[in-house]
């Protein structure tokens, strides 16, 4: 907790309204009351309403505090679908069609967040992540200027030697299968920026591979020498301040002993507070190792690349995993735009 503490004491100053689609599932509701009770905003449920209220009931939670919406019985509902229409209209879609699509707690929740009605989205407890991603991805749009949406989670270890204090970001856990040179530029800078803003230090971005400065080593261990070259140079023409170096082993990113045999000299070796994987293979295995071997606090999937704070939580998620991702997602909120450019999504 002394991490996902730091965060909700920031929200506390600053409250927000995050959305959670799915919201007759029993850890959800769990976590919006506990939203709601640490005075962190405006927690908002989709689903219907008696559902909603009979686990709630079920519980013993009560639902001050905390708005549900059921999209079908919404005054919004015609003007989210006329919207979406036409938001959608080079695919032909047709007002049924979009007012269907708005019945959807993923459309309907997505539409709240473009629309300003809320400040971020949190989904996937119930669902896969296609099933996330595809209707914010229709609506929420990407962000201007960005080239990748993935997925970046936080761990925090009991470990505090490790990271910063015991706080690790690993990217991308989520998104994309094979990522290229640029990608994974992309994702370190943006990665980079996240810890920045949630820790309050500079950022120190170790690009992982099975090998550690190897000249010669296999053209996989070159992409990531290749993206830190890359993403060293994003960084300064952003003004960003942060480190980066790769590839490195994971050892050698995180145990100063290792690094000063491996990478002597290096500014992140040793002391990497955000890991970048190769692959999502390579960063889906991990996470969920840590996760479950070091029994790591786990708050993520925070979507990055998006033009409003999403978060696409895993199906393992309990009240308290959600309860983190959505006081992080309320943080990115504050000062979103600062942060990431982003479009003015007043639509038509």
């Amino acid at each position: 907790m002394r991490f996902i503490g730091s965060v909700i004491e920031k929200l506390q100053r600053h409250p927000k309204r995050i959305v959670f689609p799915e919201g007759e599932e029993p850890r959800v509701i769990q976590a919006a009351r506990q939203f709601h009770s640490l005075r962190l905003g405006v927690p908002i449920l989709l689903g219907n309403q008696r559902k909603v209220k009979d686990a709630a009931a079920r519980l013993k939670i009560p639902l001050e505090g905390v708005r549900v919406i059921e999209p079908g019985q919404s005054q919004d509902l015609e003007e989210f679908a006329r919207r979406f229409k036409t938001l959608r209209r080079g695919q032909g879609l047709k007002h049924p069609e979009a007012r269907d699509a708005m019945l959807n707690p993923d459309y309907f929740g997505a539409m709240m967040v473009a629309m300003r009605q809320a400040d971020g989205l949190i989904s996937g407890a119930t669902r896969v992540t296609a099933a996330v991603l595809r209707p914010v991805s229709q609506i929420i749009k990407r962000a201007p200027q960005a080239l990748t949406v993935f997925g970046c989670m936080v761990m925090e270890v009991e470990d505090t030697r490790l990271g910063e204090n015991g706080v690790l970001f690993l990217a991308d856990c989520d998104v994309i299968p094979d990522p290229t040179v640029e990608q994974l530029a992309d994702i370190a800078v943006s990665t980079a920026q996240l810890a920045g803003h949630l820790l309050g230090v500079r950022p120190r971005v170790a690009l992982l591979s099975y090998s550690t400065k190897d000249t010669a080593a296999h053209h996989s261990a070159g992409k990531m020498q290749a993206a830190t070259a890359l993403a060293a140079h994003k960084a300064r023409q952003k003004g960003l301040a942060a480190d980066f170096d790769g590839e490195l082993q994971a050892d050698a990113a995180l145990v100063p002993a290792i690094a000063a045999r491996k990478a002597p000299g290096s500014k992140v070796a040793g002391n990497a507070n955000t890991l970048i994987f190769p692959d999502l293979n390579s960063a889906s295995i991990a996470s969920r190792l840590v996760r479950h071997i070091a029994r790591a606090n786990a708050y993520g999937h925070i979507l990055l690349g998006m033009d409003r704070p999403v978060a696409d939580v895993s199906r393992g998620s309990n009240a308290h995993d959600i309860l983190g991702v959505a006081a992080i997602v309320g943080v990115q909120a504050i000062t979103y735009n600062q942060l990431y450019t982003v479009a003015d999504q007043r639509l038509p």
